[in-house]
């Protein structure tokens, strides 16, 4: 059983405040803000959020840049007992309004580079304001600037009751193969389990800083590498974005970064760059971790010949896990594995009928432990599919070999990870579903050299089409309703797609002819 010195996110702060009020917490850019001006900002934006009337139990919408807006709004809700709902920040609005109205979020914060997408939300959700998190053109009453808000507020509010550790803390939504996100509702004790475990297999101490460019969106982000430093009294260097990437080379080795995250798009890329040999030098990283997708076995050896010093492990998780499951230890690493559970989780291989499978053979993986998630949110049914008896089937398949270390062989689900990013088939096709001119739509992914995966559309044209839509307009139609990662990268038109006796496409076909195929773009419609 893990052990928990803490309840919820804003204890977390309270204690940091009042044992080492002077350390810095937060290196954002120039600025340095301490443990006690955090707690003292925190303060200020619950004493608003009680004003403007949320309570225990309601909920709020985050859509903001990796910031300390974005933070302070996290521990803030904390503070008053709401739930926290961050979401990915390059959604669309037909996407954000679905999010926001599942979830009957009263209030949300946006930064304004997604105005375009946010602004109207008031219109079309149950939100009462939005709160510019930074500089927008018009404020109103519906309409609030959270820098007014931070100077005018005088922390009068008094917490009564704090959140409970099994209270819900965030509500995440990752989409499904029925596909409109689900709201995965993760309690305090989700979330701190998982810092408290990866406390113990990172061995993190008070010194080590950690960096974030990643989306903070992103739950993994959220939790080990934004929360799980606040817990254990250490360091966050917070970069607003990804790019240029050389900012984040520059700001881990002037900051002293010791904990570096990243997916395998970035690894592959810091093995082909020409890094300037005083960063090789001086850096103090320790750790690297990858998370969201495999890296190639190749990947990991040549990214070890390259980085000496530091050590690079493989980790595996699921939203509906808080996110972390698996991972190597710094003392023992498989190549191709993503190590053992956490401290305090376990994992099992089924067959179909749940029932636990001898060590080496291929079955689902499922998890259990203070990770594991309290449900879907307003989807009982979904939740009954996913959590049974405390266990998390994940949709994945995998293997455990005699030291406990998890191999993950495929997904059971379509699902699709591009750049460390989540993608679903059927929410795709489904918009592709609203072109009338489509009798069949497919989405699959397509290994890539690097182990990422290619989104690769296939379309079947109803028999009276005379001027079919072509690569370029099919794409552009999807843009004006889905996010940019989930475009198809390549779009290819058949007389038939193929199917079995009741109509249902033939994926596993249709990914043995995309692995076959020599793909180039372009510009035009491919015909196979």
């Amino acid at each position: 059983m893990l052990g928990y010195n803490f309840h919820n996110f804003y204890e977390m702060v309270e204690h940091n405040a009042k044992e080492n009020p002077r350390k810095i917490l937060l290196f954002i850019d120039k600025q340095k803000i301490s443990n006690l001006k955090l707690k003292q900002k925190t303060d200020k934006l619950a004493d608003f959020l009680y004003e403007f009337g949320i309570r225990a139990g309601d909920t709020a919408a985050i859509i903001v840049a990796n910031s300390e807006e974005f933070i302070i709004s996290l521990l803030a809700l904390s503070k008053i007992g709401a739930i926290s709902v961050p979401i990915n920040t390059f959604l669309k609005r037909e996407e954000f309004e679905h999010i926001l109205n599942d979830c009957g979020a009263k209030l949300l914060f946006s930064s304004s580079a997604y105005a375009k997408e946010t602004k109207k939300l008031l219109n079309s959700t149950k939100i009462e304001a939005i709160v510019w998190t930074d500089s927008y053109e018009h404020y109103d009453d519906k309409n609030l600037d959270y820098k007014t808000i931070m100077s005018s507020q005088k922390n009068t509010y008094k917490l009564l009751k704090k959140p409970d550790i099994d209270d819900i803390a965030c509500i995440v939504y990752t989409s499904g193969t029925t596909g409109k996100p689900k709201g995965a509702m993760l309690s305090y004790r989700n979330m701190l389990s998982n810092m408290v475990a990866a406390k113990i297999a990172f061995k993190i101490e008070a010194n080590d800083r950690f960096i974030v460019y990643l989306p903070m969106f992103h739950t993994f982000t959220l939790t080990i590498m934004v929360l799980l430093p606040i817990y254990f009294a250490s360091s966050v260097v917070v970069v607003k974005s990804v790019f240029p990437f050389s900012n984040i080379l520059k700001q881990t080795l002037l900051k002293r970064v010791t904990i570096f995250l990243g997916v395998p798009t970035v690894y592959n890329a810091l093995i082909k760059a020409k890094i300037p040999w005083y960063f090789m030098w001086f850096h103090k990283i320790r750790l690297f971790i990858s998370g969201s997708a495999p890296l190639s076995e190749k990947s990991l050896i040549d990214f070890g010949k390259k980085f000496k010093r530091g050590v690079l492990l493989e980790g595996y998780g699921l939203s509906e896990c808080s996110p972390a499951v698996a991972v190597n230890r710094l003392e023992k690493q498989k190549p191709l594995s993503v190590g053992p559970a956490l401290p305090g989780y376990e994992i099992k291989i089924v067959d179909e009928d749940m029932m636990e499978l001898p060590l080496g053979e291929v079955g689902e993986i499922i998890v259990k432990g203070d990770c594991a998630m309290r449900g879907y949110l307003n989807k009982p049914e979904a939740t009954a599919d996913t959590l049974i008896n405390g266990w998390v089937r994940t949709g994945d398949l995998g293997r455990l070999d005699e030291d406990g270390f998890l191999f993950i062989v495929d997904r059971k689900k379509d699902l699709i990870i591009s750049k460390g990013i989540n993608i679903y088939p059927r929410e795709i096709e489904e918009i592709l579903y609203q072109i009338n001119d489509i009798e069949t739509a497919a989405v699959i992914g397509k290994k890539s050299e690097l182990g990422d995966e290619d989104v690769v559309a296939f379309i079947q044209f109803k028999d009276d089409v005379t001027e079919p839509m072509n690569e370029l307009q099919i794409k552009k139609y999807l843009k004006q309703h889905l996010a940019n990662f989930k475009i198809p990268k390549h779009v290819f038109f058949s007389k038939e797609l193929p199917k079995n006796a009741t109509g249902k496409v033939l994926k596993r076909v249709l990914k043995e002819q995309a692995a076959n195929m020599e793909i180039k773009y372009t510009g035009e419609s491919d015909i196979f």
